[in-house]
């Protein structure tokens, strides 16, 4: 079954919610829904262009599946626009998402949707961020529902074709180094159908139907059953002829006990325990009917799960780990103990194992017993997020060969990587200075809160123990100097404080110095580069407010921060 991704984006997007998008990035309604309009079947096509091989189709469908992407989106967005923090938290995720697809073009298709709407590169880019995560969500929530699979992607994204022929332009196709718009049209078809022959299509179960009787046939007397089965009634009454003369012997008088023959309850037995277990049996019957449409009722209105399960661990230096998991039945967590209480033994147990009815169920723990050796590496450390593998520490050393080993154990269904910090830098890098652009060209916007949005996107990656500017943020920082420069002179100061975060590893107090000492070095920076020096302030907060996980590396990179926090002009 395949779905009008298109015909549902609209419905999403009604008026009501491009008119309060329109009025958080600052365009009226119908610039707003030119710009939604143009990013649907631009970012369609990079979808499409993705899963145009085995391999891309795979990673998308990981991406589409992965944490970063709300199944929701859908009855969720018109509450995310009310809430500036909601709506900069779904731009990033969406910005995150237009990396994956698109890899270094998105400043380039966020330069062709300003071209060719009139909108700012920034809000451009920032509008094609929403959608993006929409589109994404729609596709999540198809599969999910329908229990989809990898092979059936390239038949869905084909069916999408013709609104994407129909609505791409050169402009938008060549930015995202898709030839031109007809040249793309004339060739996807037949990629996606390609793919689709090479990818796995598991055969459903076949389950038994069952065949209404017809009414004739219901009315055929059925002589060989009650042949077959007519002895439990008869055991049925003379359970309830016992159970009944009891009764009536311990309710009578002692005169009338005496005066009633055994003739007379042989006599009197038969007909009314008869009469009792037809009573019985229809009152039985009666309840069944009546409650199966109410248990049905029941099942269909229960809410389907929709949150990924969870599993994450640390393994201290004697080999033991520390975990934690959220799963969605008692059941999955009395699993998962199992298997641990055998492979660590009950007294040297540290599990934080949480139920939660909202989570899906986890495919990880099938593959459990081949996950358990890696919870004795000392130094490992690994995050599962639905079908999302993440390795740190000790198990990301290609010389211990985990990786690979995970990846044969789990298969293609499993996204399995390893954290890279040099990676994460750059890829942060890359999404800053396509940010930038917009909010340096014309158009860009001086609102703190904007500014603030964008300088956030850098990573400031700050050597162990030091609080010196480190020279890969150098030019970033440059840049934002720069930014801010600009709106200064243009009468239109910014005002930010710098906060520094710390992850929680090592003493709380030193933590918050060191992340004091670190936000004042960037606004020195900063000043050193020109910028106002009134129109910027520093803090540190040590390891409050955590944006993520402190059990695994990338947790505690992204715990590590330097934040730009808009303030009162």
């Amino acid at each position: 079954m395949s779905i009008n991704v298109f015909k549902l984006l609209e419905t999403v997007l009604n008026e009501d919610v491009v008119r309060n998008l329109g009025t958080a990035v600052g365009l009226s309604p119908d610039l707003t829904r030119k710009v939604t309009d143009a990013a649907a079947p631009a970012l369609m096509a990079a979808i499409m262009h993705r899963g145009s091989t085995a391999d891309g189709a795979r990673s998308l469908f990981s991406a589409i599946q992965s944490p970063d992407v709300d199944a929701h989106i859908g009855k969720q967005l018109p509450y995310l626009l009310g809430s500036t923090t909601d709506l900069a938290r779904l731009e990033a995720t969406g910005r995150g998402l237009l990396q994956k697809l698109t890899g270094d073009r998105v400043g380039a298709l966020a330069e062709a949707l300003a071209s060719q709407t009139g909108a700012s590169p920034l809000t451009s880019l920032s509008l094609c961020s929403v959608v993006g995560a929409t589109l994404m969500g729609l596709l999540k929530q198809h599969f999910s529902t329908s229990q989809g699979f990898v092979g059936q992607l390239p038949t869905l994204l084909g069916h999408q074709a013709p609104t994407v022929s129909a609505r791409l332009t050169d402009r938008i196709a060549d930015a995202l180094g898709l030839g031109s718009a007809a040249t793309f049209g004339s060739v996807i078809l037949s990629k996606l159908k390609d793919v689709s022959a090479h990818l796995d299509h598991p055969v459903p179960p076949v389950r038994p139907v069952s065949v209404p009787v017809s009414p004739l046939a219901a009315d055929q007397p059925t002589l060989a059953p009650r042949r077959k089965h007519g002895w439990l009634w008869w055991v049925l009454a003379l359970i309830v002829a016992a159970l009944a003369w009891l009764l009536l012997r311990s309710c009578s008088s002692p005169h009338d006990q005496v005066a009633q023959t055994a003739t007379h309850d042989k006599a009197a037995a038969a007909p009314a325990a008869e009469q009792t277990a037809s009573a019985t049996a229809a009152s039985a019957s009666a309840a069944s009917a009546a409650s199966t449409p109410a248990i049905a009722a029941s099942a269909a209105a229960a809410p389907a799960p929709t949150a990924d399960s969870h599993l994450s661990f640390t393994v201290d230096k004697n080999g033991l780990p520390a975990i934690k998991a959220t799963v969605g039945s008692e059941a999955e967590k009395q699993q998962l103990l199992d298997a641990l209480k055998k492979k660590f033994g009950a007294t040297n147990l540290n599990a934080d194992i949480t139920v939660d009815p909202a989570t899906k169920p986890a495919g990880w723990l099938a593959h459990l017993d081949g996950l358990l050796p890696l919870m004795a590496q000392p130094g490992a450390e690994v995050k599962i997020d639905g079908n999302h593998l993440e390795l740190s520490g000790t198990a990301a050393d290609a010389k211990l060969g985990w990786l690979d080993k995970l990846k044969g154990l789990f298969g293609p269904a499993f996204d399995i990587g390893v954290f890279n910090v040099q990676q994460a830098v750059a890829d942060a890098t890359q999404s800053f200075r396509a940010a930038l652009g917009g909010l340096l060209g014309n158009g860009g916007s001086c609102a703190s809160a904007d500014v603030a949005k964008v300088l956030n996107l850098q990573v400031v990656n700050f050597a162990a123990g030091s609080a010196k500017v480190p020279v890969s943020a150098a030019d970033d920082l440059r840049q934002s100097a720069s930014a801010l420069k600009t709106c200064a002179n243009a009468g239109k100061p910014v005002q930010l404080e710098v906060a520094g975060y710390s992850d929680n590893i090592g003493n709380a107090q030193a933590n918050a110095a060191l992340s004091r000492r670190r936000a004042e070095s960037v606004r020195t920076f900063l000043v050193a580069q020109g910028v106002p020096a009134r129109t910027l302030s520093s803090q540190g907060y040590g390891a409050e407010r955590p944006v993520d996980s402190n059990d695994t590396e990338s947790g505690r990179f992204h715990n590590r921060r330097i934040e730009f926090a808009s303030q009162a002009q």
